[in-house]
C-alpha cells in the first residue's frame, strides 16, 4: 500500500479501517474483533517476587501454565493471584532454559520473555 496521502486522511479524521478502503475499496474483506483477549500486559513496574499478590501474578502463573504445556520442563502453577515458592520455582526454571539469571524473580526482563515466548507457544502471534 502507498503511505502517500494516509497521513493526510487520518489528518482529516478517517479511522484506518476508512483509510484502507480509500485505497483498496469497498469490497475488501476487513475482519474485526470487538476485543482481543490473552494479549500479554505490560510490565507491572515492580519486580513480582514471593509475597507479591493481584492480577499480574495471576497473568504470570497463567502464562507460565501456558508456556508448560510446549516446555514441560516448567512446572504448572495454581493460579490464584499469590506469588508463592511454586511461583517462584516455576520462574527459577523458566529462567534457567531461557538463560536468564535464576534467581525466582520477574524482573524487567524476565516478565518480557515469559510474555514474548507466551505469545509464541499460544499462537496468539499468528493470524488464522
Amino acid at each position: 500500500m502507498t503511505q502517500w496521502g494516509s497521513k493526510d486522511l487520518g489528518d482529516q479524521g478517517y479511522t484506518a479501517i476508512q483509510i484502507l478502503r480509500n485505497f483498496y475499496g469497498n469490497t475488501i474483506y476487513i475482519n474485526q474483533a470487538e476485543e482481543i483477549s490473552g494479549i500479554p500486559s505490560s510490565w507491572p513496574g515492580n519486580d513480582l517476587t514471593i509475597g507479591s499478590r493481584g492480577e499480574k501474578v495471576r497473568q504470570l502463573q497463567e502464562q507460565l501454565n501456558g508456556i508448560a504445556k510446549g516446555y514441560p520442563r516448567v512446572p504448572t502453577v495454581t493460579a490464584d493471584g499469590v506469588f508463592g515458592e511454586a511461583t517462584a520455582n516455576s520462574v527459577k526454571v523458566f529462567q534457567e532454559i531461557f538463560k536468564l539469571p535464576a534467581t525466582g524473580i520477574v524482573d524487567f526482563p524476565t516478565w518480557y520473555k515469559i510474555s514474548e515466548i507466551y505469545v509464541g507457544v499460544s499462537r496468539i502471534a499468528e493470524l488464522v
